[in-house]
Parts: structure tokens; C-alpha cells; sequence
């Protein structure tokens, strides 16, 4: 890493985006592009996601701003600059120069510091010329023991080790996130409906009886779209995922969890006046489902097509929600329909009315992980804790 690179990076952060940084700095946009992306790489950390035509820090990013400031503003100091840094004019001194260049301050000689880095001497000065060079001023004197500083040399030490101590924070925050992922399984589940509902349950046994059976191995869980946790898998984003499907790619293995009965909700006036008239029902009333990358969607999907003609589907009104609660909401105080796990229905407070469907319509909870034999174990550990929430060896 370089002192010219954390200030087009500080920059970045201070403009909101790579243009308005790069006009400020008086560097190519693609210079500035490939600073960002320098620094990211080094300390494993996303610093900019868009939102629509802009570019907005990441919250682990807002978490560093400061010590990014500090670094950038200490670094255009010892470049000589004051004030706002142009980024054109720092130059690309690396942090490992300056960290050795504090050592050979330290110590009062080149050979030794050379010795214990395991450098050759030649090498360690022509990179404190190089650095001079680029400071635009002397470091070291001659002496007779050695090397002894220059006046400028001395004024610079309290501002590399400034800068080196921003530096070893972030990387060490980036460290720690490193040592806390690497002993972390990630598992992706499909939205549950509620803190009843069944996959809630399944969920939080798993956690109770992973943490009691493995305190030094995190597990994280987080919930998307069926089709998201399988993009996740691919990407290696999950090491397992709790799918609301009974098939999947044939790329990953799997075991099947639970299978749900499935019922048409919505309020008891509603249904008990159609009298079981299903098309008749469908099509007058709005019905809100989840979006087609769920599981969910795709079983709600399929009852209407076996249910309605061509030109009856034609006349629902399907309103797309991401949300279980906000469907239930919408079926138990609006007026909605919905095709709902009937188990997770009927522990909610208060239930619409439902009509349960053919047995051919069902929520199939799989579990799913890549075939790998390190995947394969924890895969089967996961399953039998969702099961019975029980640690067995």
C-alpha cells in the first residue's frame, strides 16, 4: 500500500464517487477506479455500493472513514502538502518504506536493520534513496557509527509512525473480520412467516443446539429468495441453504426437511360466500404473493394454472409482497387472498380463514449444500439440529 493511493481513496470517500474524486485530485478517473479497488483488495473490505446513479460508503466502510481521514491528511503532510491534498502530487511511497525507514531511525543503522529484515543492505539503500527521492529531501547522514538523522528526517518520524498506526488499525479491524469469517458457516433460509412459523422454530433450534456443540464456530443465518440462496451457493456466499422447494440444481446435495400442506387464506365472509368456487373466488379478489424467485411463488403459481383457465388467469389480480407478515397483514385486514403453508398459518394470532388444497400443493423445506465432503458434514449436522434441535455426536 501507498500514501498516493489512501489519499485518492480518502478523496472518494469525502466526494461521494470516482469523478467527483478524480477531478479534485487531478488523476484520470481509471487511476482513481483502480486506487478504490487497490485498497479494497488489501484490506478485504467494500468501500462503495450504488444506489441508483451514485456511489454511497458501505457501513464497514463508514466504520473506517476516520481512520482513513487521519491517515490521508498525515500522509499529505509528510508529502509536504497542506490543506485539501491534490492526489496528483503525493507520491506513490509505500508504507513498507516508511515502516523501514522508522526502523533504521530507530536503531541508527542500515546494516542491522537490513540483517534482521533479511534484505541485503545495497537493497534497503537505494530504497531509502528512492524515498528521499520521492520526499524531496535528505534522511540519513553518515556517521561513524552509522547513520544519524537530518533534521527533516526527524520531523517526518512522528508522522510515519502517525500514519503506520492508522494503517495497522484498519488492517487489523480487516484481520479480525478475516479470523472471524474463516470460523464462520453461513446458511441462507427462506423467509419464515412469522416467529411462530415452522421454519422460525427449525432456525432457532439450530442455533441454540449449534452454539452449545460448537462455541468456537459461529454460525450466521440470513434470509432471501430461494433463487438468491441458490446464487449464494454458487457463489459460495452460503456454505448451506434452507430452500422452499423440493428440487434444486444437481451441482449441490440435499436433504428434504419438512413438507407443509398448503391453504387458500382469506377472510371467513369471503370464502364461506363463493362457496368452495375457486375460480370464482380467484378472480374476484386480489391475491398477494411472494415474488417469483421464492418457493413459495412458484407452488401458488402452479395451483392457479391447474385451477383456472387461460382466460380467467387473464382477470387475477396477482399484488407481488416479499414479506409473510405484510401478506398476512394484507389477508387477515384487507380483503387479499393467499396460498399459505397452512401449518405457520394457524399459530398466527388471530388466523384468516383458510381452505386447505390438494395434497399436490405443499411447501417442501430442503436443505441443500455444495458436494464437498467439508460441506457434507456440516450440511448433515445442520440437518439433524433443525430436526430435533439436540446435539448428537
Amino acid at each position: 500500500m501507498d500514501i498516493a493511493t489512501i489519499v485518492l481513496v480518502d478523496a472518494t470517500l469525502r466526494e461521494g464517487g470516482i469523478r467527483r474524486a478524480a477531478k479534485l485530485s487531478g488523476r484520470p478517473p481509471s487511476s482513481v477506479s483502480a486506487a478504490v479497488r487497490r485498497f479494497e483488495q488489501t484490506i478485504s473490505v467494500p468501500l462503495l455500493r450504488r444506489e441508483g446513479a451514485m456511489l454511497v460508503p458501505t457501513l464497514e466502510a463508514q466504520a473506517r472513514i476516520a481512520d482513513i481521514a487521519e491517515a490521508a491528511e498525515t500522509a499529505t503532510v509528510l508529502a509536504g502538502g497542506v490543506g485539501s491534498p491534490a492526489a496528483a502530487q503525493i507520491p506513490p511511497v509505500s508504507l513498507a518504506a516508511l515502516d523501514r525507514f522508522v526502523k533504521i531511525a530507530r536503531n541508527g543503522s542500515i546494516r542491522s536493520v537490513a540483517r534482521v529484515l533479511g534484505l541485503g543492505q545495497p537493497q534497503l539503500t537505494r530504497q531509502m534513496a528512492d524515498l528521499e527521492r520521492h520526499l524531496g529531501y535528505r534522511l540519513f547522514e553518515r556517521a561513524y557509527h552509522g547513520v544519524v538523522c537530518t533534521e527533516e528526517a526527524l520531523a517526518a518520524i512522528p508522522l510515519a509512525e502517525k500514519l503506520l498506526q492508522c494503517w495497522g488499525r484498519l488492517t487489523r479491524a480487516s484481520d479480525d473480520r478475516f479470523r472471524r469469517d474463516a470460523t464462520t458457516w453461513r446458511l441462507g433460509a427462506v423467509m419464515p412467516l412469522g416467529p411462530e412459523s415452522e421454519i422460525a422454530r427449525m432456525l432457532a433450534a439450530l442455533t441454540a443446539a449449534w452454539h452449545a456443540s460448537r462455541p468456537r464456530q459461529h454460525l450466521f443465518i440470513s434470509s432471501t429468495t430461494a433463487d438468491e440462496l441458490i446464487a449464494g451457493l454458487k457463489s459460495r456466499r452460503f456454505d448451506a441453504a434452507l430452500l422452499d422447494i423440493a428440487d434444486f440444481p444437481n451441482e449441490f446435495d440435499g436433504r428434504l426437511v419438512s413438507e407443509t400442506p398448503l391453504a387458500l387464506a382469506g377472510a371467513a365472509a369471503t370464502l364461506s360466500e363463493m362457496g368452495g368456487d375457486f375460480a370464482r373466488l380467484l378472480c374476484t379478489s386480489p391475491i398477494a404473493v411472494p415474488s417469483a424467485k421464492s418457493g413459495l411463488r412458484r407452488e401458488a403459481t402452479r395451483f392457479l394454472e391447474d385451477t383456472l383457465s387461460e382466460s380467467e388467469r387473464r382477470r387475477v389480480t396477482l399484488i407481488e409482497v416479499d414479506s409473510i407478515p405484510v401478506i398476512i397483514n394484507l389477508v387477515s385486514h384487507h380483503g387479499y387472498l393467499s396460498i399459505l403453508p397452512e401449518s405457520s398459518l394457524a399459530r398466527v394470532h388471530r388466523p384468516p380463514a383458510m381452505i386447505r388444497l390438494s395434497p399436490r400443493y405443499k411447501q417442501s423445506l430442503t436443505l441443500v449444500w455444495p458436494r464437498k465432503a467439508l460441506w457434507a458434514q456440516a450440511g448433515e449436522a445442520i440437518f439433524r439440529m433443525m430436526k430435533t434441535g439436540t446435539v448428537r455426536t
